[in-house]
């Protein structure tokens, strides 16, 4: 599962330069430049391609009009912030191509992005998603004047396919309180292959 709003401390991704060989594919895990800045690198799964129609609507993803199938697997023990851990509900999602993959939805079928407009993804552009759709700033998010969100991606703005996890965490801990990370850190994680 691509966690929700990871991205790399300090924007020290473990690749630069662009490393796609082909067009990113519904359902790759990818690691682009956030939009708003160009700088930093986020990962995210790709869900929408140049052309396609997304909405959330009560908390489903709709592409092109047609809902995307999921459901519902054991929950997911997350850590809460009172140090106590949690269930939350987790499904596994199946993409138009046949990609599976699992998401996790902390506030059910009601969080704020659960139910947006629908948006037309422009020519040479993508729309990616957190797997964690309650905690991710995403492509629902749009980058605009005063907000600092994702927005579409531009294909330059894609920086590869990500392949390995080399660091997870429980979400206990910001990125800004790196003497947090060991606490937070979920080591049987680390350095398995994303799917």
């Amino acid at each position: 599962m691509a966690t929700a709003n990871t991205h790399f401390p300090l924007s020290a991704a473990p690749i630069s330069g662009r490393i796609f060989g082909s067009e990113p594919k519904r359902g790759d895990v990818a690691v682009f430049k956030l939009p708003s800045d160009n700088e930093t690198d986020y990962i995210k799964r790709i869900v929408g391609l140049p052309g396609d129609k997304l909405q959330m609507k009560r908390g489903r993803l709709f592409i092109n009009d047609k809902i995307v199938p999921r459901r519902k697997i054991e929950p997911f023990a997350m850590q809460a912030e009172n140090g106590r851990f949690v269930a939350v509900p987790r499904y596994i999602e199946t993409l138009p191509n046949g990609v599976v993959h699992e998401i996790l939805e902390k506030d059910g079928d009601s969080g704020p992005l659960d139910n947006t407009p629908a948006y037309t993804v422009p020519k040479g552009h993508y729309f990616a998603m957190g797997d964690n759709r309650d905690n991710s700033l995403d492509s629902r998010v749009p980058n605009q004047q005063g907000v600092n969100g994702v927005g579409f991606i531009p294909a330059k703005n894609l920086v590869g396919r990500a392949e390995v996890l080399f660091f997870s965490t429980d979400g206990s801990a910001s990125i800004f309180e790196p003497w947090g990370w060991f606490h937070a850190a979920r080591f049987k994680r680390f350095f398995q292959g994303i799917k």
